[in-house]
């Protein structure tokens, strides 16, 4: 049985196999796009029909849809005789291998040989679950989007259930009851011989109890008043700016001025021009009262009593906007009409603000659970589309933590450039990060080595510029 078992396989599955690849190349996928052809033609038709009540112009239209319909209608045809073809060859091959086996037993077993050689069963990267080992990463993450969301009461109720559920699981490790002596064959205490490992679980312990303190501490941080009150004098503002008022995001920008420009942020100058815009729309736009503190005079004083701050910086700016003012009657046809077109302006200056409040508290503009729920989200498909593929192509990726094509990620989720040594043509990791050469070459920390492997001297692989292992610096993308 074991010479027939590797025996038998080589030559009558060969053919069935290539009758299998041959049935699922000749699938009904072509007939279904030759269908959804036809049937946009008919809706154009109908579409051309009904709004024109020329008898000449519909006839012609029926009749330039008579040949598009019958060669799609062609096409449908050619593409099932594909498909039933690939299946009367595939039930031939078929046979051919029952007749070659008329043992039922024999047949069973030497398929079920070749399928278990044939489909090599490895978990792929992407099935590893790489935060498991990390629930208090997960944890954290849920209750920041929480607080950044405004459910503060949600976000203290999981806080407070996450806290007992790991003060339970603590006091029922505890309770697991000392350890009992370990006699050896001849009933002597055989303790010193666990000695080493007793010593491994204490310092297994110590690490999950400092892992524990941690947790608590950034647990804490999350718990504490002043976080939930910066969240929600956030929202307060934006409330604020949805209702069209620039006042309290113009005090906050001004009150956090050092920060801001600090790291180079143009927020308050930002709220400060759409509110000068804002103010010269008038009272029949902005819903304002209409006194000396409103319209063009309004906006003309605003501009006298807040922007002499802003000419070291922005004084272009300010005036187009001045300048704005000698076309007040005419605007739409002035060159400075773009300015005053407001429609998104107060959606664009909310996000610029929460991106400045967040960054000022350490944080990101979005909520790191939603951003990675969102491009999982987008992912997903194309990965359950390869495995499927690979499934049914009976191979696999035999590359470790690396997929074999690259996420469609839209360039706002892509926070991590990747770059790829020009010389020995792989991604950079945390284990080989770029290093850039004094001439200004960026090339990976292990090529660099390796030119240098004779020496601590080295040659650019790509100018005559020398130099030496310390000068190369490591980047950060």
């Amino acid at each position: 049985m074991a010479g027939t078992e590797e025996a038998v396989p080589s030559s009558p599955f060969g053919l069935l196999l290539a009758e299998v690849v041959r049935m699922r190349q000749s699938n009904l996928n072509a007939a279904i796009e030759d269908v959804d052809s036809i049937i946009d033609l008919l809706v154009a038709a109908r579409e051309q029909v009904a709004s024109n009540d020329d008898a000449h112009k519909i006839a012609m239209a029926m009749t330039t849809l008579q040949n598009p319909v019958k060669a799609r209608l062609e096409a449908i045809t050619n593409d099932l005789k594909e498909g039933s073809k690939a299946q009367r060859g595939f039930g031939k091959a078929l046979d051919r291998v029952r007749l070659v086996f008329r043992s039922p037993g024999l047949l069973d077993h030497v398929l079920i040989a070749c399928a278990a050689r044939a489909l090599p069963h490895r978990e792929l990267p992407m099935e590893a679950d790489a935060m498991a080992n990390h629930p208090e990463l997960i944890n954290r993450a849920i209750a920041m989007h929480l607080l950044r969301e405004g459910q503060f009461s949600v976000a203290s109720t999981f806080l407070r259930e996450q806290h007992e559920h790991r003060e339970q699981t603590n006091h029922l490790s505890a309770a697991a009851g000392p350890k009992t002596a370990r006699l050896d064959d001849d009933g002597d205490d055989a303790m010193s011989r666990y000695d080493d490992e007793d010593q491994d679980e204490q310092e297994d312990e110590q690490e999950d109890q400092d892992q524990d303190q941690d947790e608590d501490q950034d647990m804490q941080g999350l718990h504490s008043e002043d976080l939930q009150d910066k969240f929600s004098e956030m929202y307060r503002i934006l409330a604020k700016l949805k209702a069209r008022n620039l006042v309290p995001a113009i005090e906050w920008a001004r009150a956090n001025n050092p920060k801001l420009e600090a790291k180079g942020s143009n927020l308050e100058f930002e709220l400060s021009k759409l509110q000068f815009v804002w103010l010269f729309k008038g009272p029949l736009v902005n819903g304002l009262p209409d006194d000396a503190n409103n319209g063009q005079s309004g906006a003309l004083s605003y501009a006298r009593q807040h922007f002499g701050r802003f000419q070291s910086r922005h004084i272009k700016e300010i005036q187009q906007l001045c300048c704005a003012m000698v076309y007040a009657s005419n605007l739409g046809e002035s060159p400075y009409r773009r300015i005053f077109e407001i429609d998104s302006a107060f959606d664009d200056v909310s996000t610029s603000f929460t991106r400045e409040f967040c960054s000022l508290l350490g944080l990101s503009a979005e909520s790191p659970l939603y951003m990675a729920v969102t491009a999982g989200s987008i992912a997903l498909p194309r990965l359950i589309k390869y495995t499927t593929y690979m499934k049914e192509k009976k191979t696999e990726w035999t590359t470790e933590n690396e997929l074999a094509f690259e996420t469609p990620l839209p360039p706002s989720m892509i926070y991590h450039p990747i770059f790829v040594c020009p010389v020995s043509k792989e991604q950079t990791t945390e284990q080989n990060p770029p290093m850039m050469l004094p001439c200004g070459h960026v090339i990976c920390k292990e090529s660099l080595h390796n030119i240098a492997a004779k020496g601590a001297r080295y040659k650019c692989p790509y100018c005559p510029t020398e130099g030496h292992l310390r000068d190369a610096v490591k980047i950060t993308l």
